[in-house]
């Protein structure tokens, strides 16, 4: 029996074993999607106690308490932070085969040397050794990024922001790890939210030109890239619940925007020609830009609509949608195929069972000088675990080129998710390592070091034209 998670975690062959060391373990971090908040990395924000690093914001924690019957006061109550993080420990042992248990020891190990494992009667102890270490200047979150071997920052902003505290991280000589803003304009999308004819009048007075139809909306749109491309952006990302291609005129653009902005509600017709025309304008301005377009799809957000009204978005009631039209979306990289205006472009479903029409699809769509033009993202939010990560990475290298996959994203709220950069490659180690052991890939250590530390880290170098060393 291997002890629990000793140093060949999720490594059974001599040759996962090898790869994960000589090419995978000391590869450094490109972390080109999250959701951490710039203004603690330029504030170096130090953390009173593990509940405020570790559950503060981690709706996949609390999701996983109130499946274990924790009362929400617990969760995102005001109950004190230690009698939180205890309902948390009391938790942790139900999720035996869920990454959650993994991640959590992960961290636990890493950051804080703790090698035992946490239920309700090790919380305490658990408590105590990690607030000790917290305390200590190695744990602000700067050294925290440093000490992870992060090269890069993605974080996921929108059209609106100041982008303040990018511009202070950049200036600061102290940091040398680059934190880049992300173009994520999800609110320009929504025009059937009740709060869209509000958020273009800010929109408005951010970019200084005044929204009153479709045409002066991607005016806006565009004085916006240009500042986020000042600031180093190179990346943008979309979340849709699906596509729906129903192309529309300009005129008939404007009047919806128009429509929209006097309070009127528009039909499902409109919403959806309007979200078409929005996304291919943007799609073309990122192909003439060099920026990448990320589309994450496949996602019922808010489902308990009495908790949304509570705690808002993002609190732990969202699941995969099982409606995401593939025609559709090869419609939609049709339309922008036609002028040759396809950009690059990552795909990611919420929905496993989407793996094979993602990878299937993309191929039809590619074309140099840019390896992988339309590919597959990373197993992403309810995919990103052992399983999951395993399905998608065969699903990719049966239908595409693994060795030009982009790699992993944490995606997380969290200054202590790197390790699942970690446990991503060692996922990946024990596959290739498997795979070669079976005689279905020669023991060519040249070939495997090009393909490991491409998957780490050189790939996404590559595709987004990051100002970095390859490793």
């Amino acid at each position: 029996m291997k002890a629990f998670m000793d140093r060949d975690f999720l490594l059974s062959t001599d040759t996962a074993k090898r790869l994960y060391r000589d090419h995978a373990e000391n590869a450094p971090i490109l972390d080109y999607h999250c959701h951490i908040n710039p203004q603690e990395i330029a504030e170096d924000r130090r953390f009173e106690n593990i509940f405020q690093v570790w559950l503060g914001g981690d709706h996949y924690k609390w999701r996983q308490m109130r499946i274990n019957g924790i009362p929400e006061e617990y969760i995102t109550g005001n109950r004190p932070e230690r009698e939180k993080f205890q309902k948390w420990a009391e938790t942790l042992p139900k999720l035996i085969g869920n990454p959650l248990y993994h991640w959590s020891h992960l961290e636990l190990r890493k950051y804080f040397g703790y090698q035992g494992y946490l239920n309700g009667d090790t919380a305490e102890e658990v408590w105590q050794l990690c607030n000790e270490k917290l305390r200590s200047p190695s744990m602000s979150v700067r050294n925290i990024i440093k000490a992870s071997n992060v090269r890069l920052i993605c974080t996921t902003d929108d059209p609106i922001d100041s982008l303040e505290w990018h511009k202070k991280i950049a200036e600061d000589p102290d940091f040398e790890v680059q934190v880049l803003p992300a173009f994520r304009p999800d609110k320009v999308t929504n025009i059937e939210k009740e709060e869209y004819p509000e958020y273009l009048r800010k929109l408005s007075a951010c970019s200084g030109i005044e929204i009153r139809d479709f045409r002066s909306l991607k005016e806006a749109l565009c004085r916006r890239l240009d500042y986020f491309q000042s600031l180093g952006c190179v990346v943008t990302d979309h979340a849709l619940r699906y596509i729906m291609f129903s192309p529309a005129s300009e005129s008939e653009l404007d009047e919806i925007v128009k429509k929209r902005l006097r309070g009127e509600q528009l039909s499902a017709a409109e919403a959806a020609a309007y979200r078409t025309g929005e996304i291919l304008f943007l799609a073309r301005e990122y192909n003439k830009r060099n920026m990448v377009f990320q589309i994450h799809f496949g996602c019922i957000r808010d489902n308990n609509a009495a908790m949304y009204e509570k705690l808002g978005a993002d609190s732990g009631f969202d699941s995969a949608d099982n409606y995401a039209p593939a025609d559709q979306m090869a419609a939609l990289l049709n339309g922008l195929s036609r002028t040759a205006e396809i950009p690059k472009t990552i795909l990611y479903s919420l929905n496993p069972c989407d793996n094979a029409v993602i990878s299937s699809l993309c191929g039809c769509f590619c074309e140099a000088p840019v390896k992988n033009r339309v590919t597959q993202g990373a197993a992403w939010w309810f995919n990103d675990h052992k399983e999951g990560m395993s399905a998608q990475l065969k699903d990719y290298a049966n239908l595409s080129a693994l060795g030009n996959f982009n790699g992993m994203l944490t995606d997380s709220r969290s200054f202590l998710s790197y390790t699942r950069h970690d446990y991503f490659r060692r996922i990946l180690c024990e596959l290739l390592g498997g795979w070669v052991e079976n005689g279905e890939y020669p023991d060519d250590e040249r070939a495997l070091s090009d393909i490991l530390r491409g998957i780490c880290f050189n790939n996404a170098v590559r595709y987004f034209d990051f100002r970095l060393s390859e490793y």
